[in-house]
C-alpha cells in the first residue's frame, strides 16, 4: 500500500468506525478489491494518486475482500466485480465504480459526485 495519511486498510469488524462513523467528518472511498485481480492491481496507484492530490479531501480505505469475513461486505453493498470503488458520505453509498480507471478520470469523477465536500 502506498504511505499516506489518507490511504488505510479496513476489515469487517473496524467498518463501521473507518468508514461509516469517519464518512459523517469527511467522504471514505472503498476499494473492495483482492489480490488475484489484475485489475485491482492496475487501479491501485491511480487511486492512491487521486486521493493524496486532493489532500485529505476524502480518505481511501482498501477493503482485501479475500481476507477473513470481508467477503460479506462486498455481498452487503452488492459487489458484482472487482475492483469497485464506493464513495460513502454520512455512512451512506452515495456513489460507486468499477475497473480500472485513469488518475484523473478518478478526480473527474470525484468532483462530479462529491462537489460539496470538494469544494
Amino acid at each position: 500500500m502506498a504511505a499516506s495519511a489518507w490511504i488505510f486498510d479496513t476489515q469487517e469488524e473496524s467498518f463501521q468506525q473507518d468508514v461509516l462513523a469517519q464518512s459523517a467528518q469527511q467522504p471514505v472511498l472503498v476499494d473492495f478489491w483482492a489480490d488475484w485481480c489484475g485489475p485491482c492491481h492496475s487501479l491501485a496507484p491511480q487511486l492512491y494518486a487521486a486521493v493524496d492530490a486532493l489532500q485529505g479531501k476524502v480518505l481511501l480505505a482498501k477493503l482485501e475482500v479475500d481476507e477473513g469475513e470481508n467477503m460479506r461486505l462486498a455481498g452487503q453493498y452488492l459487489v458484482r466485480g472487482f475492483p469497485t470503488v464506493i464513495a460513502f458520505v454520512n455512512g451512506d453509498e452515495v456513489a460507486r465504480f468499477s475497473s480500472a480507471k485513469t488518475r484523473q478520470w478518478i478526480l473527474d469523477w470525484l468532483q462530479q459526485e462529491l462537489p460539496e465536500q470538494l469544494g
